[in-house]
């Protein structure tokens, strides 16, 4: 999911011999990685472009459910690209380049496409009050998911790779957490205090398992059930509104029990190898 959090960075490089210069030509990988980026600019244009026509027509409420729709399901559709990456890149070989382009990639599409939504959001439902209708807390809250994105990969490539588990919340994870949080449509500072929280579990020291295997295509098939489940909300039709709160509810119980997983994994695995290592009678 993030960087090379579906491949290591040393996953995402093509391997060279000492003192062998890196290959700098763009490979397969490299173009899933640019079509992450480009998701995520798509991501933000249709969002200016729908709280433009809805400033300069004076409409009153949230932006109309197809422009949310098309931001939502851009950044859905980058997640996936990000899962694919590593992938083809572990299948086909990387570049150089590669895992440099896949954390410029996510500060766009899992950094500042979340926090834009947030804050246009925040921007509509806050009314007229200093703090709310001016943007401030919900600009705060937005600021916080694109520092904390942007901490998360520094620090993310600074470490050695673990061939299990991610220190953090993923940034596509936290990027749909924002997502789900908007689309709930709860009271400004409701929403603001949760934002902050997934910021905070970006960066935090909590472990979440690593898609890798079998498990990479069940986050590619939730990723596709989601695209499915916000084109029927954008469109209208009559389950839209019961699918979306299933998907949250998915989401957010994903981000929520994962880290009891690991905890719990880690200590059934810890008393096998006790068991083992315990000497016979």
């Amino acid at each position: 999911m993030t960087p090379t959090e579906v491949a290591p960075a040393a996953e995402r490089s093509a391997p060279f011999a000492p003192g062998e210069a890196p290959r700098l030509r763009l490979g397969v990988a490299d173009y899933l990685t640019l079509g992450n980026a480009l998701c995520g600019f798509l991501a933000v244009w249709a969002l200016a472009t729908a709280q433009a026509a809805h400033m300069a027509g004076g409409a009153a409420g949230a932006l109309p459910k197809s422009a949310m729709a098309t931001a939502v399901g851009l950044m859905m559709v980058a997640a996936a690209l990000d899962v694919l990456d590593g992938r083809v890149a572990r299948k086909l070989g990387g570049s150089g380049m590669g895992a440099e382009l896949d954390n410029l990639a996510d500060v766009i599409s899992f950094g500042f496409a979340p926090a834009f939504f947030f804050v246009v959001w925040g921007t509509i439902a806050g009314g007229t009050g200093v703090l709310l209708g001016g943007s401030v807390l919900p600009v705060v809250a937005g600021g916080a998911v694109l520092l904390a994105v942007i901490v998360r990969l520094a620090r993310f490539s600074c470490q050695a790779p673990d061939s299990n588990y991610f220190t953090g919340l993923p940034c596509p994870f936290g990027a749909m957490a924002v997502v789900t949080i908007v689309l709930l449509d709860p009271p400004v500072l409701a929403g603001v205090a949760a934002v902050l929280l997934v910021a905070w579990l970006m960066v935090s020291r909590m472990e979440y398992p690593k898609p890798r295997g079998k498990k990479a295509y069940v986050v590619l098939g939730m990723l596709a059930t989601g695209v499915a489940f916000i084109a029927a909300w954008g469109l209208g039709l009559p389950a839209g509104e019961a699918l979306i709160y299933l998907m949250s509810a998915l989401v957010l119980l994903t981000i929520l029990s994962l880290p009891f997983y690991v905890i719990a994994t880690r200590r059934s695995t810890s008393l096998v190898g006790q068991t083992v290592e315990r000497p016979a009678e």
